[in-house]
């Protein structure tokens, strides 16, 4: 009897926590959830224009410098005073020409830590590598 409840536990839908790169009428992709926040690049090759865009449950408080530290084999810290909050503070997006740093650390490390303020997020790069290259190419393939 006590196989039944382990079992059942195994039909519970989990959380999705990968990494997927997708296209969709010319805009390029990155989506990544994990519970609590999720995380979405897109690149918009008629700008060129990249943006990442994290999201959640919680607010972001108000502060000047929105940060991210890559930490792995190829650590990587970027910041910037360029962020835009939503209006109920849920969401905070970031606008570029380039992303080659966030791209790079994204890619060849194993966590991040997006931070504003008190607010820290912690994010999973598991898997990330091979969508963060899908996601490179997406735009500049030739079309047929």
């Amino acid at each position: 009897m006590r196989m039944i409840p382990f079992l059942l536990a195994l039909t519970v839908p989990l959380p999705a926590v990968a990494w997927q790169a997708s296209s969709e009428a010319g805009l390029c992709r990155l989506t990544h959830q994990e519970p609590g926040h999720t995380v979405e690049l897109t690149f918009d090759p008629s700008g060129p224009l990249y943006t990442i865009t994290l999201s959640g449950e919680e607010a972001w408080p108000e502060a000047s410098v929105f940060a991210m530290q890559f930490n792995g084999p190829r650590p990587i810290f970027i910041q910037t005073g360029a962020q835009v909050l939503s209006p109920d503070r849920r969401v905070l997006t970031v606008a570029d020409r380039g992303f080659g740093n966030v791209l790079d650390g994204l890619q060849f490390n194993t966590t991040a830590r997006a931070s504003l303020g008190t607010r820290e997020v912690e994010i999973s790069l598991d898997g990330a590598a091979p969508e963060v290259e899908a996601f490179r190419t997406c735009g500049t393939a030739p079309t047929a």
